[in-house]
């Protein structure tokens, strides 16, 4: 089955390169991002999860943990490793899931249900469904569900701008427009008045009755 946001994310448990996880315990109180790749030694996604390492002290100020996962057991992500830190000049500092019986694949709804065999025996077009990010709230709820083909390097900056603004709006009763940044203008959420947008922030913009305009709030 598709998982949509809103959802609970399925709780499971899994080895990483970092030991054994129950996925909702490792989550806690924090954020978390879940990305998947198809296959070990694959280009794209050494990219990916080197880019992921440099960038992974802005997730921590965030409050936000990060974990991967690959089609492959976590032997092959300790040796993909090497690889990364290698070419892409980081090498991973957060945890790998080793999904070689496709177990949180299927979960969620990456790979069909009936797919088995041996992640040996498979190639990264087999797998070419696990391609997602799963951005997740403290709460254990889907935020965001990005789904990327294997010839397109994932935008993990954009991940970190989402972040910002899931932070801020679950926070403040503000919805951000399109290709927001932090610091700049919000909308007031639809179900405040009037009244009660004054009363909160002080007045607003309104192009339209619809549209009301205010600055980020701190």
């Amino acid at each position: 089955m598709a998982l949509r946001i809103g959802e609970t994310a399925p709780d499971f448990e899994a080895q990483t390169t970092e030991g054994p996880i129950r996925f909702h315990e490792w989550i806690g109180d924090s954020w978390a991002v879940l990305f998947s790749h198809p296959k070990d030694f694959t280009p794209v996604c050494t990219t990916e999860l080197g880019y992921m390492a440099k960038i992974k002290p802005e997730f921590d100020k965030r409050g936000v943990k990060i974990i991967g996962l690959s089609v492959d057991a976590t032997e092959d992500h300790e040796r993909w490793a090497k690889d990364i830190e290698e070419t892409q000049g980081t090498a991973p500092n957060y945890p790998i899931i080793g999904d070689a019986d496709f177990n949180v694949a299927k979960l969620y709804g990456m790979l069909p249900a009936e797919t088995a065999g041996e992640a040996a025996g498979r190639t990264p077009v087999d797998n070419q469904t696990v391609r997602n990010v799963f951005v997740i709230s403290p709460q254990k709820k889907i935020m965001l569900i990005l789904v990327y083909p294997m010839s397109t390097g994932r935008n993990c900056d954009e991940v970190l701008r989402v972040i910002d603004s899931l932070q801020l709006t679950a926070a403040h009763r503000v919805s951000t427009p399109a290709n927001w940044k932090p610091g700049e203008d919000v909308i007031v959420g639809g179900a405040i008045s009037d009244d009660e947008a004054r009363e909160i922030f002080g007045g607003f913009e309104a192009p339209r009755p619809y549209l009301r305009i205010v600055p980020q709030p701190r």
